[in-house]
């Protein structure tokens, strides 16, 4: 019979990894030097999660509202996002990383979706971990989109739209097949979640930091992991039948 997972380690990860652009500001330099930074942390992340088993990472990389940042910045942005995947995937395939891009993607320019697209197909059969980076996505286009690819289908007659439930449009959102959401970490110092995986949040452990992202490192997790084992997670219950299982 397989081990019983762990309880206090979640099986799913998502981060807002915000604080980029205050800490080149801090050392006097320009916003981009700040997301050059922020790679460092991102390999920090990925690296622990496979140490400690973890099934799913998902990164809040470009929002579908960061659009409307300097042009200089979102221009910036493009160019390190392929050039991460250029020098990323093979070390993050080596490692069993499943990478996902996950949003409207059909916003970027072509040879970026290429890009993209490539990293996915390659790492597509890997196991050891799910890394989903999410890149112009927003929570409620979350829902939306799978709003309308239920509604297509309904039409289609896959099922009467009487049967539209929660499991069911569940099943049409950008990570269905992952675990549930467990833990949410926001960095930088900011409490509030920016529209980031709103129907994947309902029950999943929030945990802030005042630290910002680049100096994220693998205690700074550890720190957040050993909040998340303290909590209790009731799901509606009470204490006592928690305990009682």
């Amino acid at each position: 019979m397989a081990a019983k997972p762990d309880a206090r380690v979640p099986r799913h990860i998502a981060i807002v990894m915000d604080g980029n652009g205050r800490w080149a500001k801090q050392r006097l330099r320009p916003r981009t030097f700040g997301h050059h930074a922020g790679q460092k942390a991102v390999r920090q992340a990925v690296e622990f999660c496979l140490k400690r088993g973890i099934a799913s990472l998902t990164l809040f990389a470009f929002s579908s509202e960061n659009w409307s940042r300097p042009a200089t910045e979102v221009s910036a942005l493009m160019e390190l996002f392929l050039k991460a995947i250029d020098r990323e995937v093979d070390e993050l395939h080596g490692n069993g990383v499943r990478i996902r891009f996950v949003g409207d993607l059909g916003a970027f320019a072509p040879e970026l979706r290429t890009r993209m697209h490539g990293a996915m197909e390659r790492t597509a059969a890997n196991t050891a971990l799910n890394m989903n980076v999410a890149v112009n996505y927003g929570g409620r286009w979350d829902i939306a989109h799978a709003a309308r690819l239920a509604a297509e289908a309904a039409a289609r007659g896959e099922f009467l739209l009487a049967e539209l439930d929660e499991q069911r449009l569940n099943s049409y959102t950008c990570l269905a097949d992952q675990p549930p959401l467990d833990l949410f970490i926001r960095t930088g110092g900011e409490r509030r979640v920016s529209n980031f995986l709103l129907w994947q949040l309902a029950y999943a452990e929030l945990y802030f930091t005042d630290t910002l992202w680049p100096d994220v490192d693998q205690a700074c997790l550890d720190e957040a992991l050993d909040d998340y084992a303290r909590r209790e997670r009731r799901y509606g219950r009470t204490g006592e039948q928690v305990a009682t299982g």
